[in-house]
């Protein structure tokens, strides 16, 4: 997990997608994501990765359901979230922490 660390630790804000392949609501979320980098830009990172190719980190972090969302900003999460979520949503939170 030390590389997670790496990822985790970056002074921009981490969002991660934690998702499983060929799950519709977790394809409908990745699109949502790529239209918030857009209008974010380089203010946040998004990361996404398979709970199913890593069920180690999954069951450490206690994911339990797809997707779920966590922000991590300096190496510490300050946000969780599961489920679908709305884009405006999403962009308030991303800059509450840029």
């Amino acid at each position: 997990m030390s590389k997670f660390g790496d990822l985790i630790s970056s002074k921009v804000p981490v969002l991660i997608h934690y998702a499983v392949e060929n799950m519709p609501e977790c394809e409908q979320t990745q699109q949502l994501l790529e239209s918030v980098v857009e209008e974010l830009g380089d203010k946040l990172t998004v990361i996404k990765i398979d709970i199913l190719k890593n069920k180690e980190l999954a069951e450490a972090l206690r994911i339990k359901v797809a997707p779920t969302l966590m922000l991590y900003k300096n190496g510490a999460m300050v946000w969780r979230h599961s489920h679908a979520i709305e884009r405006e949503n999403l962009i308030i939170v991303a800059k509450a922490f840029s």
